[in-house]
């Protein structure tokens, strides 16, 4: 097995750990805001759905990157344009499609310039 594709999993496999983690950790530290109860259990569940697409990316994207190495970086990229719109909007429709989108784009940018 290659190195890099060892690589993207444990990094994506931390990733998804830390999805599912840190929003336990910073609950504590956030400010609630007054009526809204929330418990450990809710944001456990509202950190799911990011962690579901992520590990689906590593699944669905290991046997591409394995046969094409070119198309890592793509993948890279979709993999941070979806964390990024996640961690600010909190939503899992728009975060997976605007990873789709930026993957698309740098592989045909890439394809371009290459």
């Amino acid at each position: 097995m290659k190195t890099e594709v060892i690589v993207i999993s444990l990094l994506v496999g931390a990733a998804n750990y830390l999805f599912r983690y840190l929003p336990l950790r910073l609950s504590s530290t956030r400010q609630r805001q007054p009526g809204l109860k929330r418990g450990k259990t809710a944001l456990l569940l509202d950190s799911i759905g990011i962690a579901s697409i992520c590990a689906l990316l590593v699944v669905s994207s290991t046997p591409v990157v394995m046969r094409e190495p070119d198309k890592l970086l793509p993948t890279l990229v979709g993999f941070a344009a979806l964390s990024l719109c996640f961690y600010r909007s909190k939503s899992i429709i728009s975060s997976t499609l605007v990873g789709a989108l930026s993957f698309g784009i740098t592989l045909k940018l890439f394809m371009i310039f290459s």
